[in-house]
């Protein structure tokens, strides 16, 4: 027997999600209504959407630059993703927002290391959460092809 879930909950999830509205309401009511068991169900979902689809060729993209403390900080980004209607996405180019910015604050040294951090906004995700949540609602294969920090007064 399903659970009746109700609008407002759909709308909860998939504002803290990102998941489309009918992978939100089939979470819930595998769930069981329980919210945050919906949530992990969004996000093994996302894990393994991510990668079926780890494989895919990322050709299209963005450079997100972001300047923090008076211009004394710097940072560039390429984010690549299969198509450019998705690049040309508000929730792709925030990302590609939020991953300059971790850049700029925690000056990783590779990607693998940029991934691997806590993020900045929500310690208790990681860099690579936030990408594959991103992956998860685009449907697309995204990459964090590079990124370059700039600081005043470093060699």
């Amino acid at each position: 027997m399903a659970v009746e879930v109700s609008t407002a909950e759909v709308r909860r999830l998939r504002e803290e999600t990102g998941a489309g509205i009918m992978d939100c309401k089939r979470a819930l009511e595998q769930a069981h209504g329980d919210f945050e068991k919906a949530k992990e169900i969004l996000r093994q979902q996302g894990l393994a959407a991510a990668a079926k689809r780890a494989e895919r060729t990322t050709a299209q993209g963005v450079i997100e630059a972001y300047i923090h403390g008076g211009g004394r900080i710097g940072a560039l980004v390429e984010v690549n993703c299969e198509t450019d209607f998705v690049a040309r996405t508000e929730q792709f180019r925030n990302l590609a927002r939020e991953l300059a910015m971790q850049v700029a604050a925690m000056a990783p040294q590779t990607v693998e290391e940029l991934l691997n951090q806590p993020y900045i906004r929500n310690p208790s995700q990681t860099v690579r959460d936030l990408v594959t949540q991103t992956i998860a609602a685009t449907g697309e294969n995204i990459r964090v092809r590079r990124f370059a920090r700039f600081q005043l007064g470093e060699d």
